[in-house]
């Protein structure tokens, strides 16, 4: 992971060049999505897991 300024703006600075200005709110908006379903996921996972604990005692 870039750590220094000059790294983080030389990671953006080949983001843009890959995949030009246009993409990049849409790329971020669906990893914002992808971030939410994952966490509704291990939240349901842990439901689940607890519900299934309490059962069987």
């Amino acid at each position: 992971m870039p750590n220094s300024a000059f790294e983080w703006f030389a990671v953006l600075a080949v983001l843009l060049l890959v995949f030009g200005g246009s993409q990049l709110p849409k790329m971020a908006r669906n990893l914002g999505r992808a971030q939410q379903e994952l966490k509704k996921g291990l939240a349901e996972g842990a439901a689940d897991a607890d519900a299934a604990s309490d059962e069987s005692k």
